[in-house]
């Protein structure tokens, strides 16, 4: 009579072990997959991210911004020549100078004009050069580790009810990570589009540049760009302090520590992605 109840016992106990190293495969595969994709997807530049929609971005801007920003340009060289001359004296103080000046500053802003994607694409080139320097220091150190062997041993000399409890909790964690894992997905994709949706309409603010008035349309897009670009540095760093607390956790013996610290530090990630664009902005003075 007993032996049937221990058979039954082991045979509940192996199908909760079997159960609860799939959750934790599970979770943990999805914490390499979506840390990892991290890595690789703000390491990317528009144009190398999507190459279809960066020609679609540009084709716009060609056909429709750029125009409008020539419009803009053409008012603005227009009232800083008004204003070079009124500013000796209403005329009373006339140098001809003033036109060689004005038109090298007009030079100057058709040359940005005409060359804003060179702009926009130096800035995201210069900061991925340094977030594949960062990737560089942090790659090999991304996967949360995983000993099964030691798990499976450590479950073994766990009773079915301590078993069903830890089943329960893993498989609720496990989703948990899934839903934590698609918020990430969406920062990440969402930083992507927001800089196609940026750098399409660079023709206006850069069209300002020439001018002291305007001018500080053209300079506060240029923060707002440098900080796109560079929050990809702080999202790898984000990324860098997460891998370190996750190796710092042990798995045994205390199997829920490990569970809850997971979760804990992957809502932890999410959070501080959600908050690295507006601290990247705060740092280089971005609107």
């Amino acid at each position: 009579m007993f032996g049937i109840f221990d058979g039954i016992t082991d045979w509940l106990k192996e199908i909760l072990i079997s159960g609860i190293l799939e959750n934790f495969g599970d979770m943990f595969d999805e914490v390499n997959d979506r840390v990892g994709e991290i890595a690789v997807q703000v390491g990317q530049t528009p144009q190398g991210w999507n190459a279809g929609i960066f020609n679609m971005i540009r084709t716009l801007s060609d056909t429709v911004i750029i125009p409008i920003a020539g419009i803009i340009l053409t008012f603005v060289v227009c009232y800083e020549l008004i204003n070079l001359i009124i500013e000796k004296n209403n005329f009373h103080d006339f140098e001809t100078f003033i036109f060689f000046k004005w038109l090298f500053k007009t030079f100057c802003a058709v040359y940005i004009l005409t060359h804003t994607f060179d702009i926009t694409m130096g800035i995201f080139a210069l900061a991925q050069n340094v977030v594949s320097q960062s990737a560089g220091v942090i790659t090999g150190n991304l996967d949360v580790t995983l000993s099964m062997n030691t798990l499976y041993q450590t479950l073994q000399s766990m009773e079915w009810g301590e078993l069903l409890g830890l089943y329960m909790e893993s498989s609720i964690l496990s989703l948990a990570m899934k839903a934590l894992s698609l918020v990430i997905f969406i920062i990440i994709y969402g930083r992507m589009i927001e800089i196609y949706l940026t750098i399409s309409v660079a023709p206006i603010p850069l069209s300002t540049m020439s001018n002291r008035e305007w001018g500080g349309i053209g300079t506060g897009y240029l923060k707002s760009l440098f900080a796109l670009a560079f929050q990809g540095f702080l999202i790898m760093v984000c990324v860098a302090i997460y891998a370190v607390l996750l190796q710092s956790t042990p798995l045994a013996p205390n199997i829920h520590a490990q569970l809850w610290a997971t979760a804990g530090y992957t809502t932890l990630l999410a959070f501080c992605l959600m908050k690295c664009g507006n601290l990247s902005k705060n740092l280089f003075g971005g609107r």
